[in-house]
């Protein structure tokens, strides 16, 4: 399987966003997408999933299902967790499971995020780290190949992010693909680097780095 994007570009209210983003993901490799606050990282992923339309380029996924458009075959993390404050934690990943017909065991998806003794509480008496936790459960408890991640360790405590760095791990292994914006380094090996506007002065040389005004 192969994520791919041609000469991406993407306007928004009359703004150049992005410019001439190219890149290319095989299965089994991770990306991250670093830049500045602004720098149109979020607007990246989003495009990605079908969630805005691109002004210029393309953007593919080689090796899916002919079925489905790339947004089908995505989980999609944004900053907000997305879920219904009155339902109980085991309530809200049900919900999200028949949504993406899932055939996951939720249950077991709760026990990996440490949110197993948690499962009968409404969401509303989650703190921020364990709302994060809930959204992240959707990972595990709903098989999609490509996982595109916004923050994905905001709000997380150092065991959870632990945790969070073997869930991606597994899927990395697995074949799958990850896509992450991120300001700090998620603890995957050897992963690769695209950088959203200009690069900081300590950047590593090899930086694949694109226009975005």
């Amino acid at each position: 399987m192969r994520l791919w994007a041609e000469n991406l570009g993407c306007l928004r209210g009359g703004r150049e966003v992005l410019r001439d983003v190219n890149l290319s993901l095989a299965s089994g490799e991770a990306l991250l997408v670093t830049g500045h606050n602004g720098a149109g990282k979020s607007t990246l992923l989003r495009l990605l999933a079908g969630l805005l339309r691109p002004s210029a380029g393309r953007i593919g996924l080689d090796g899916g299902s002919a079925d489905a458009d790339i947004g089908e075959q995505a989980h999609y993390l944004g900053h907000q967790d997305a879920l219904k404050p009155s339902l109980s934690v085991a309530e809200n990943l049900a919900f999200w499971i028949a949504c993406y017909g899932g055939t996951g065991d939720g249950a077991v998806a709760l026990e990996t995020l440490g949110l197993g003794a948690l499962a009968d509480l409404p969401a509303a008496y989650l703190s921020a780290g364990q709302r994060r936790r809930l959204s992240l459960a959707r990972l595990v408890a709903i098989a999609r190949p490509l996982w595109l991640l916004d923050e994905p360790t905001a709000a997380l405590d150092s065991n959870a992010q632990a945790q969070l760095t073997q869930i991606m791990r597994t899927h990395l292994a697995g074949g799958g693909l990850i896509v992450a914006a991120t300001h700090a380094p998620i603890g995957l090996d050897d992963n690769r680097i695209l950088q959203i506007g200009p690069p900081a002065a300590d950047a590593p040389p090899d930086h694949a780095t694109v226009n975005a005004s």
